[in-house]
């Protein structure tokens, strides 16, 4: 599953700064309720109840939330870097400062999967991730994410 299917540019965000790791999942329930058409608390709640089955921080500063929902036919991202890294109680116990939320629905299933392996597949690439941090601009963050999906699939 191609990343420019499922992340638009608008959904891409830098932030200078967020208090916590609750902060940056009420953040990607904004993005997903202005751009995917979701409600806000629900998206947030979905987010954290998934946390509440293991920690979705993957490890050198990047974490994966992600949640099934309802309202939503096909999996959506939203992509945040952080200028100030947070604590996501992630398993190298390092601070988060890059976070892919994925947005799926009840019945996704393999296509749900699909998309978090490649999510996961790309941010492992510390290249990938050296680039995102060194570029801290919106339409620079997506380019650099759908273009290394795009090449990896070459």
């Amino acid at each position: 599953m191609d990343l420019s299917t499922i992340l638009r540019p608008e959904a891409v965000k830098v932030i200078s700064a967020t208090s916590s790791k609750k902060r940056l999942l009420q953040e990607f329930g904004d993005l997903a309720a202005g751009l995917y058409g979701l409600k806000a608390n629900r998206v947030v709640t979905a987010l954290q109840e998934r946390e509440g089955l293991g920690p979705t921080g993957v490890g050198n500063g990047v974490a994966l939330p992600h949640a099934r929902l309802e309202g939503i036919d096909t999996v959506r991202g939203a992509f945040i870097m952080l200028e100030k890294p947070v604590d996501f109680n992630s398993v190298d116990r390092q601070p988060v400062d890059l976070a892919f939320a994925l947005f799926a629905p009840h019945d996704a299933g393999v296509d749900h999967l699909k998309a978090l392996a490649n999510v996961s597949r790309l941010l492992r690439e510390s290249s990938i991730c050296a680039k995102l941090r060194a570029n801290p601009v919106a339409s620079t963050l997506y380019t650099i994410l759908t273009e290394s999906d795009a090449m990896q699939a070459a």
